[in-house]
């Protein structure tokens, strides 16, 4: 048999499997429909922006973790996926009450809750779609300035990766002490 730690570790294992196959998969569709329908064909252009790959793969990887963490925790797999629905639902409530009633008009918001675990891995990769150059045309032709800093930063990265190791410590945690 497995100790408690070569089981969380086995489960932490299967977790970066699946987010590296998801992360490849993604890779590999984006690269193939790339060569089929851009009109680029320059190295430097298809393997540019390759750090939102980096930023997808921990973003999985602490999504996921997030789950083991939940499955661990409530010990059924529904209700888990359930209580995951709950957090994202109370940290959303819970960033918009504190963004549109009680700090209105700042910034203080943002800052509090992009340490919010599923709101940092939100913030990893923030709203792709409106760097399209079909969405800036529409978006400037009605009069509208969508500019956003699509970037992939190193203190989110951080933040996931830390919230990561906290669900896997915890899920340990949760396993040592119990008597299974």
């Amino acid at each position: 048999g497995l100790s408690k730690k070569e089981f969380i570790l086995s489960k932490f294992y299967t977790v970066g499997l699946f987010a590296l196959v998801s992360t490849v998969f993604v890779f590999v569709v984006s690269f193939t429909l790339g060569l089929i329908y851009s009109d680029f064909n320059e190295l430097s252009l298809i393997f540019s922006d390759l750090e939102y790959l980096i930023a997808f793969f921990v973003k999985l990887l602490g999504f996921f973790s997030f789950g083991l963490f939940l499955g661990i925790l409530i010990k059924r797999s529904a209700f888990a996926v359930g209580a995951m629905l709950i957090w994202f639902f109370a940290e959303t409530i819970g960033y918009n009450l504190f963004k549109y009633n009680f700090f209105k008009g700042t910034d203080v918001a943002d800052n509090l809750f992009q340490f919010a675990p599923l709101k940092s891995m939100w913030n990893l990769i923030d709203e792709p779609y409106s760097r399209l150059n079909a969405v800036k045309t529409l978006a400037s032709q009605i009069g509208e300035d969508i500019s956003s800093d699509y970037g992939i930063h190193w203190y989110e990265i951080l933040i996931v990766l830390g919230w990561t190791l906290i669900f896997v410590y915890l899920s340990y945690f949760l396993l040592k002490i119990r008597d299974l």
